[in-house]
This record gives structure tokens, sequence and C-alpha cells, in this order.
């Protein structure tokens, strides 16, 4: 089928591309781009004040299946991902079973075929049940699709563990992404170790759990030369201990979540919503600070959302006992267009940069450039659409998410996938 998106703002950096055009699609491929183009017949999308991006792509989501469908599957998650913008997702590998073998990784590609309606790109797990301690399967994994490998969840405690999975990983020019919290450090933190845990009287996690194994993977990747990718940065330390190693060429990227970025620890009120308890915790108003200025200086590789969905009987709990995680894919692209885009902190090829090129870089996925001959991976976002974040909004099978009841600004409108349509007029397309 020919699609032609006419005149929408065409962004896309890599090949030096903003400009109002038009663009036809035929075949799952990008034909053309250029002024007053037509099709003899097919679908025709308007575009106008529209922004037409390469393909979003998350590479941090949590999509539960096998072992807890009823906060999410493959087919709601991509869904999800879709009604958020996104063409790709990277799926982490906690899940019931973990995902530590060649057939459970897989079992989620032939499940994402069958059920997904965008690209899933799974992660192993770094050791057998991300218990830290024996090496998962990690050479199997890379045979049968796995991007990258992360305990997520749970930091390898051991430093000469994770040296081992290093040197493994790097025989394979594999990535390992650390979810970086020292264990005996963080305790049983559920907030921010401070003024804010005092005053709740919740036990705190301080800075330093996590920026303790920060500067101790850098330090490792350093030794073993294994490309490294650090997730969901918190605070400022941790970004200030980036920058030294990106300045000596340790092979270091990272990411950061829009809850990180766009809420602190004074967010979480008497009401004691467990919405907002995540994994690292919300931080202070420096370290959100700090992680918005690495940002916008480029230290930062991508935005990612941590999409964590849970069950409502599951967050209704005593905020103690409730499970740590935010959903984000849905609402993930709308917090940047509203925070950074439409303050003019950042542009659209920034946004390209960071959620849709970027993402692709740090796990070495397929390029998707918007140019002749190129898969027609595309995201088009209404930068003017109002969304009214309310748990019925939500396409995903959970709505626990720390934005509730807000008012955002700009949201995807179509979503091509090879071509296909994910997304059309804002609903998706199974």
């Amino acid at each position: 089928m020919a699609l032609l998106l006419k005149g929408g703002r065409i962004v896309d950096p890599a090949v030096g591309l903003d400009r109002v055009a038009d663009m036809i699609v035929r075949d799952g491929r990008v034909v053309e781009i250029g002024e007053d183009l037509s099709i003899p017949k097919g679908v025709t999308i308007e575009c106008a004040e529209k922004v037409v991006v390469p393909g979003l792509v998350d590479v941090h989501v949590h999509l539960r299946e096998p072992g807890r469908e009823y906060a999410e599957t493959i087919a709601s998650g991509t869904r999800a991902a879709a009604h958020g913008g996104f063409t790709a997702v990277c799926a982490m590998p906690n899940t019931t079973p973990v995902c530590d073998t060649g057939s459970k990784v897989r079992f989620v590609i032939e499940r994402a075929e069958e059920t997904g309606v965008v690209r899933v790109h799974p992660l192993g797990a770094l050791t057998k049940g991300s218990a830290g301690e024996a090496l998962a399967e990690i050479g199997d994994m890379v045979v049968e699709g796995a991007v990258a490998f992360t305990d997520d969840g749970h930091g390898v405690t051991d430093a000469g563990m994770m040296r081992r999975v290093m040197d493994y990983a790097r025989a394979f020019d594999a990535v390992v992404a650390s979810h970086c919290e020292d264990a005996s450090l963080a305790g049983r933190g559920v907030v921010n170790e401070g003024v804010v845990s005092t005053r709740l009287g919740l036990p705190g996690q301080p800075a330093a759990a996590e920026e303790v194994q920060v500067a101790r993977d850098l330090r490792l990747a350093e030794l073993t030369g294994c490309r490294l990718h650090l997730q969901h940065l918190s605070t400022a330390g941790s970004l200030e201990l980036v920058r030294a190693a990106k300045e000596r060429g340790v092979p270091v990227t990272c990411e950061v979540t829009p809850h990180h970025l766009f809420l602190d620890e004074d967010a979480i009120g008497p009401s004691y919503d467990t919405d907002l308890k995540m994994n690292p915790p919300l931080r202070t108003a420096a370290d959100r600070q700090a992680l918005v200025a690495a940002v916008l200086e480029g230290t930062v590789d991508c935005i990612a959302s941590d999409h964590a969905p849970h069950g409502p009987h599951e967050k209704a709990l005593e905020f103690e006992l409730a499970p740590f995680g935010t959903t984000g894919l849905e609402t993930a692209l709308s917090l940047v267009v509203t925070h950074l885009v439409h303050p003019g902190e950042l542009d659209w090829a920034d946004l390209v940069r960071l959620m849709a090129t970027g993402p692709r870089a740090v796990f070495g996925l397929p390029e998707v450039r918007l140019e002749a001959g190129a898969v027609a991976d595309i995201t088009v976002i209404d930068p003017e659409a109002r969304v009214e974040v309310t748990k019925e909004w939500f396409v995903s099978s959970s709505a626990n998410s720390a934005f509730l009841g807000g008012t955002l600004l700009g949201k995807a409108t179509d979503v091509l996938v090879g071509g296909r349509f994910a997304l059309r007029n804002g609903k998706v397309v199974d």
C-alpha cells in the first residue's frame, strides 16, 4: 500500500533534514521526500502543523510476560508503546522466569511477532536468575537475538562477578547494561535519604547507593574494554562520574527517565502516593536540575521510560510494601515536549537524538533514517495536542503513572512500523 505524508515538518538530523515537505512510503520503505508530491492511489495522511521524525525507541521497558500478565503482556505493552509514539522497545529480562537462556529470548521474539504491534528487542540477564552468582548463557542469547544484557532490578553486587560478566560479554561485542545499586547501601530504602525521608518517616536510600556502583562499573568497563550502558541514572554525582569517564574515553552510554527529569522527592507528600515509589527513588531538586543540564549538554545519550506496570492491588499496599515502578511508555514523549521542547530548551533535532537516534546507537539497533530507501519506521507528532493523563486514557494494562491528573502538550498521532500503521489518528491499530 502506498502512503503520502503530506505537508509535515520532517526532521532527521542524521541526514541534515528539517523542512516542511511531503513523503511517499511504499512497500514498507520511504520512496521519496519532496514538495508537491502525489500518489495515484493509496492513503494520504495530512501532516500540516505536525512533526515527522524517525520512529522513536524506548530502550528500557518491562513487558512482564511471561509470569505477570495481569500487569502487562507483550501485546498490551506494545500497544501502549504505539500509543506513546514508539516504533520499538527493548524488553527487560526480569520476568518470571528470568530471561536468562536462548530459548527464553526466542520466546519473547516469537510472542512479539505473534501479538506485538511494534518491534520488540529483548535483553537477556547477565547472571542466572539475575541472582549475581553465575554467568547466564550470554552466547546462546546472542545467537537467539538478545541485543544487550542486564540484571535490571538488581545491581550485580560482587565486583569480581561483574568483571567476569564484562570480560565474557566483550568477547561477543555485547553491551552490558547496569542497574547501579549497591544493595548493602540501599538497604530497605524506599525513598531518597534526606529531608523528605525524615519528614515522612520512611527508610531512605542514599545517593551513594547508586554512585558507588556507577564508579565501580565505569572502572571495570575501563579495565575490560566492555561497552557499558548505565540505566536510569538519578543523581548529580552519577552524571559527574559519567562525564569524566567519557572524557577519558571509556566506552559508556547512559539514560535518564522522564520521572527523574521532571519530578523530585518533594512530590511525595502526606498521601504517600505509591505511584511515586520507584527505584532509583525520586531525588532532590538539585539532582533533577543536574539531570536536565546533562540532557541539554549531551552527556545523556537517551531518554528511556523504565515503563514498570503493576496491578492496582499491588500499588494499593502501604508505601514500604508496594512495588517500585511507574508506567511511562504513554507519557514519555508528551513530557519531553511539554517540559523541554515547548520552552525552547530542546529543539526537534535534539528530541530525535534523545528518543530515536541515541537509543538505537546504545544497543546497536538498525538505523532508521528519513531518506529514500530507508525502512519506514516513522512517528508523526502533533506538538499542540493536549493530553489529559487519566487512568482511562492509558492503553497499557496498568495505570500506575506518576503523572496521573496532569495535563501535557504534544503527542503522537500516527506511527508507522515498516510502513504499517501501529497508530492512526491517535488510535492503536491491531
